[in-house]
């Protein structure tokens, strides 16, 4: 989908202190830029930033980095953050292949896949799915610990769940229908808001990063989890509240 660009979209690019512009130079030291040793969480696939926005605001104490391929979506959510946050936060316009370029191991503690691209035809273009096996091979390789992952899109969310356990990670708080209990608004992406509204079903799952290839895999399904709340957001070890 081509998405117009606003006439402040060059501007926002190049002036907003959010977005960088050559993030590979700060491998390694993503945490001199934050000023801080605070966790870092990135969001691939942030869209027009409202979910990274409100988090950045709610929880200083951790450091938000939103992905976006389109420089006209990061655009628009580098801007919504400097308008309504202030809070750490960094932006940059790359691609999820690219990650092994921009962190080095341990940078990353949390990851969040919401509403991403199922590429629907399986046998064609499974490989280009952000829960396949070999992206969730760079996750494991950069030593991300958490990821947390929302969809609208069945085959999606079960592919989603075939491939986090047969890699194994540890799956926990599943949920197929996740707005038959009320959510906090704060933390609701723009997608989940269009689809919630038209009452699709929402799946939800936490996937933490357990041995290569092990078979201890803790699944918890159910139908009407708790909301994602402030430990959830941050990543803190509760689970839902």
């Amino acid at each position: 989908m081509r998405t117009r660009k606003k006439p402040w979209t060059g501007r926002e690019l190049s002036e907003n202190r959010g977005v960088i512009n050559e993030p590979g130079e700060l491998r390694g030291k993503w945490k001199e830029y934050f000023g801080n040793n605070n966790p870092i969480h990135l969001e691939i696939g942030c869209g027009k930033g409202k979910f990274l926005a409100a988090a950045a605001s709610a929880f200083p104490n951790i450091n938000y980095i939103g992905l976006e391929r389109d420089p006209v979506i990061l655009a628009a959510a580098a801007r919504l953050n400097r308008v309504t946050a202030g809070a750490p936060a960094a932006y940059i316009v790359s691609d999820v292949e690219n990650l092994p370029e921009l962190f080095v191991t341990g940078e990353i503690q949390a990851l969040y896949i919401q509403f991403c691209d199922p590429w629907p035809n399986k046998k064609k273009w499974a490989k280009r799915r952000l829960t396949h096996a070999r992206f969730l091979n760079i996750y494991r390789e950069l030593g991300i610990e958490r990821i947390y992952f929302k969809t609208d899109d069945r085959p999606l969310f079960e592919f989603s769940m075939e491939q986090l356990s047969e890699n194994g990670w540890i799956i926990r708080n599943v949920s197929r229908n996740l707005h038959t209990v009320p959510q906090d608004p704060r933390f609701i992406t723009e997608y989940e808001s269009k689809f919630a509204a038209q009452g699709l079903p929402i799946y939800k799952l936490e996937a933490y990063s357990g041995p290569p290839g092990g078979e201890k895999v803790e699944r918890r399904n159910s139908q009407d989890e708790e909301p994602d709340k402030a430990d959830d957001v941050h990543a803190q070890e509760k689970q839902d509240i």
